[in-house]
């Protein structure tokens, strides 16, 4: 399953990075919503839930590690036909002035390169998911103190008294130790508190920076990763495709060369094999739909919502009825005065 965005040469655009940078939250919001979903019918899966960020980044860390392995490029980036090349930059300037297109090389990944891109795309994400949780926890605890007001102390950290004035809790060591590491801990999420906001505002900062730079062609590198790293994403053509698809069947050639024991037991490893091939050449696929899914569905049940409370309008009332017209053209309060008269003056002469 591959999409690409119009675009020549060898450089993305823009836009083809962005989407490919968005994928991974999307897919995650897709894959929370169905758990979610069938938790309702299977309790179970509420366990996977409770560990969402662990089981996310366990599914994204073998994905990456299998398209970086296949593909040289991330599960988003493969999605977009895109692939990651090594840049060495010529230090001759000799040759920068005599080649000023040649400046830069793209080479395959070393694997240096594809480890440490894994860390930039599963492990930083994870522990930022992480530190976001503690931070919210920690801003809603102080919002909380703010409004009622610090609450009691807990068991652990209450001081009970016996009948000579000794502390129960100081002849305990193992409590001791556990109120002074829920302290330590307390503090540790405290300065998470605090420099969190500064670190995500830097971070986000300097992702605006590469991306403007980016989009007015001044730099080559989408993200202060792929400049650290020394990487430039690239867009794969016809033949960089079908060579892919050559050295994916050589390698899971080789991999079935090196089985070893028994053919019964060959056989079942071949069998295992083949099915987690199959799983991981499929999960692209079928992820990629759960996204498009979620988003049709969430559009969806947007527009019921927003059609269910929206104010009911009511049709106008009917306009009221046209004026009388006096067809003797009589003014009305002529025509008062002479009711008037009748009432009063005919009656009496009667």
């Amino acid at each position: 399953m591959l999409f690409q965005v119009g675009g020549q040469g060898t450089r993305p655009t823009f836009f083809e990075m962005a989407a490919a940078q968005q994928l991974p939250s999307s897919l995650r919001a897709a894959l929370t919503y169905s758990l979610g979903v069938l938790a309702l019918r299977r309790p179970f899966i509420h366990k996977i839930l409770d560990y969402e960020d662990e089981f996310f980044a366990l599914l994204m860390l073998v994905l990456e590690m299998h398209s970086l392995r296949t593909t040289d490029a991330s599960f988003s980036e493969s999605l977009y036909g895109l692939r990651r090349r090594s840049a060495k930059l010529k230090a001759e300037k000799e040759n920068k002035l005599s080649n000023p297109g040649e400046g830069i090389q793209h080479t395959g990944l070393e694997r240096r390169q594809k480890v440490l891109s894994v860390v930039f795309l599963v492990v930083l994400p994870y522990f930022k998911s992480k530190l976001q949780s503690v931070y919210n926890k920690e801003r809603e605890a102080a919002l909380q103190a703010s409004l009622w007001g610090p609450g009691e102390d807990s068991f652990s950290e209450t001081d009970y008294l016996d009948g000579n004035g000794a502390s129960f809790l100081s002849r305990d060591g193992p409590n001791e130790e556990v109120t002074a590491r829920a302290r330590t801990l307390k503090k540790f999420k405290k300065i998470i508190a605090a420099c969190y906001p500064l670190i995500h505002a830097g971070s986000e900062g300097l992702s605006f920076a590469y991306q403007l730079l980016y989009l007015l062609d001044a730099t080559g590198f989408y993200s202060l990763a792929l400049h650290a790293l020394g990487i430039h994403v690239c867009r794969a053509t016809g033949q960089e495709l079908m060579d892919t698809s050559s050295r994916i069947s050589k390698i899971r050639s080789r991999e079935r060369e090196r089985l070893r024991g028994p053919p019964w037991l060959k056989k079942v490893q071949a069998a295992l094999h083949s099915c987690a091939y199959a799983v991981l050449d499929y999960a692209q696929t079928g992820l990629i739909a759960s996204v498009f899914i979620f988003k049709m569905m969430e559009w969806w049940y947007q527009s019921a919502e927003e059609r269910m409370s929206a104010p009911t309008v009511y049709p106008p009332p009917p306009p009221p009825p046209a004026p009388k017209v006096n067809i003797h053209n009589e003014h009305p309060i002529f025509a008062f005065l002479k009711l008037l008269h009748q009432f009063f003056f005919v009656e009496k002469s009667t």
